[in-house]
């Protein structure tokens, strides 16, 4: 093609400054991020921003201008925070949300977190900003300050890498749509975990020339769902079942759907059927279920003769624990292999890759359709056992919570019976006492689907975060969560509170002070009962002070605080707590239950 004569060019208007300056910007590789995270539905993107993410800043901004869909950022002051959030989140709906941080430093603090959402099989889309590539200005967003020659590591992706189902380093925003689906369809695809993706800030400050009316929808990209399982199977557990005399079923996590608890009781009570809630990650079952068996295997292993894993990594401890040599095994899990588990260790009969809640509804139907008058009587008896169990095991919790401690000692099951009177069905307990956990159990009652959180993974830290999570998903409940002082310190909690004050998420956080991290303790003796450590009672895991006043940090952020060390006070301080919850502020009760 010829170049224009200079008379044509001459010819031509110039534009003005203020044309110049309405022209629409070309849009950037942000852009089209920002769009690609829009189309997903991800509500929200929980952050800690840094400086990768300058363009992403700006283009938010000119949607916001523009009146344009964004995801609802929610300002995290530490990764911590962030990524528990998400977790919270994904625990009471299901739904993965962002989590964005800041290079491989914010990468670093998030990784405890992806642990746990994998441990727990949530899903959450981590994306981190990555130092640019360019040193001298070749290309937008070229490196411009220190921090980019030391954040720029030969392998983010390693610090998570363990814990996610797929990483991408996002090469050009030509593919950002496309890519985006397909992190969200592996994050959500069973069994559902965290994935990761890197952002370098020349691909985000770019603008490249993104074909028109891409389209990546859910139904032709989305993700896959585990189903039931064939006719032959599932017969062949109900017939298992129908001529069972001591069936059991053991879960952990099958509760992250409500469907699964569902059919989990309905299976129960139709095959009197004891059921327990093994180191529970979500509510398996009602506590208040005739077929709930409480929470130790060992209690129903001996004598059983079927056995049910439902949704569970770790079904008892092998050391202490064994089951019976003739206990017919079958396991249904989204995960039956624990592929992120070098070593597992568990015989089952019968092993199958299949959705919980399905399954057993599947069972359910060809027990109905194959049960006889023998069947019906052995459940009618066995149902009687479990009523008369049930009932001794209420009176038992009844017994130690009555004992209420002493000033300054105060008995945990005592605050915790007390804790579970005053809420309602619907709130959201999330636990994390470790050591008291088994008060936090057994004395606050949950009956409904996802009333229920606890820990999957290992990393401690994430109670207070994941209340904040599920405030935002359902903001009609209270949540409330349940600690040590040593998860405490552990869980940012000065971000905590920040985030809770500034994006009006008021929580209850109830710490069960025992002066340190007394599993530390428990750890050692096990393994060296009467060695040195126990000898000079030093076990470097005492954690208390002169002055210890968790409830201040709380206070520092606009919370209302309180110490608890008399009896007297459990009930008054707890219903305090709550009313200034409901008013819509956080409350922190510090109480003392002495040195352990």
């Amino acid at each position: 093609m010829n170049a224009p004569s200079s008379a044509a060019a001459s010819a031509r208007p110039s534009a003005s400054p203020s044309d110049l300056r309405s022209a629409p910007a070309p849009a950037t590789g942000a852009a089209h991020f920002l769009e690609g995270l829009t189309d997903l539905g991800i509500r929200c993107l929980f952050a800690n921003m840094g400086t990768d993410h300058v363009s992403l800043i700006e283009e938010m901004a000119r949607f916001r201008a523009a009146g344009r869909p964004l995801p609802e950022v929610v300002l995290c002051p530490h990764e911590n925070v962030a990524v528990h959030m998400a977790a919270g989140y994904a625990a009471v709906t299901g739904e993965g949300q962002g989590v964005l941080v800041h290079v491989d430093s914010g990468t670093a603090n998030a990784s405890m977190g992806a642990h746990n959402l994998q441990r727990a099989r949530l899903p959450a889309l981590l994306m981190a900003g990555k130092a640019p590539y360019t040193l001298r200005g070749e290309l937008p967003g070229s490196r411009d300050n220190y921090v980019h020659f030391i954040q720029d590591p030969f392998d983010i992706g390693s610090l998570v890498r363990p814990y996610v189902k797929w990483e991408y380093n996002l090469p050009t925003a030509v593919v950002a749509r496309e890519a985006l689906r397909r992190a969200h369809s592996v994050m959500q695809s069973d069994p559902p975990g965290p994935v990761y993706m890197t952002l370098p800030r020349e691909v985000l400050a770019e603008s490249p020339a993104v074909p028109p009316n891409q389209h990546f929808d859910a139904v032709r990209f989305g993700p896959a769902r585990l189903g039931g399982v064939d006719d032959a199977r599932a017969a062949l557990i109900a017939d298992r079942l129908i001529a069972a005399e001591h069936p059991i079923l053991i879960t952990s996590y099958a509760g992250r759907r409500a469907e699964a608890v569902v059919a989990i009781e309905e299976l129960a009570r139709l095959c009197g059927i004891r059921v327990v809630d093994y180191m529970p990650s979500a509510l398996g079952i009602s506590r208040q279920s005739p077929c709930f068996a409480g929470f130790d295997p060992a209690a129903v292993l001996p004598g059983a003769d079927v056995g049910l894993l439902v949704d569970i990594d770790v079904p008892w401890l092998p050391r202490f624990v064994q089951p019976e040599a003739g206990t017919w095994w079958a396991h249904v899990d989204v995960d039956p292999m624990k592929q992120d588990f070098p070593m597992w260790g568990f015989a089952t009969d019968l092993r199958m890759q299949a959705d919980v809640a399905t399954v057993l509804r599947q069972v359910s139907a060809l027990v109905r359709s194959r049960s006889n008058d023998g069947f019906r009587a052995r459940v009618e008896r066995r149902m009687r056992e479990l009523d008369t169990a049930a009932a001794a095991r209420a009176e038992a919790l009844t017994r130690a919570a009555a004992k209420p401690g002493e000033t300054g000692a105060l008995s945990a099951a005592h605050v915790c019976a007390a804790l579970s009177r005053a809420l309602a069905p619907v709130d959201v307990v999330i636990n994390e006492a470790v050591r008291n956990s088994p008060a936090v159990l057994n004395q606050i009652i949950r009956t409904e689907p996802h009333s229920f959180i606890g820990g999957a993974g290992g990393g401690l830290g994430y109670s207070g975060s994941m209340a904040l999570g599920v405030k935002l998903a359902r903001p009609h409940v209270r949540a409330v969560h349940v600690l040590g002082d040593g998860a405490f310190h552990l869980g940012t909690p000065s971000s905590v509170y920040a985030t809770a004050q500034r994006y009006g998420l008021p929580i209850f956080t109830v710490i069960l002070d025992n002066g340190g991290w007394q599993a530390v303790k428990e750890a050692v003796l096990r393994v060296y009962p009467d060695g040195a450590s126990s000898a000079e009672n030093e076990y470097h895991a005492r954690l208390q002070g002169a002055t210890r006043r968790f409830e201040k940090v709380g206070e520092a952020f606009g919370a209302y605080g309180e110490l608890l060390m008399e009896p007297a006070e459990v009930e008054p301080a707890i219903a305090r707590c709550l009313a200034a919850l409901d008013s819509g502020r956080s409350a922190v009760l510090n109480v003392q239950i002495g040195l352990q």
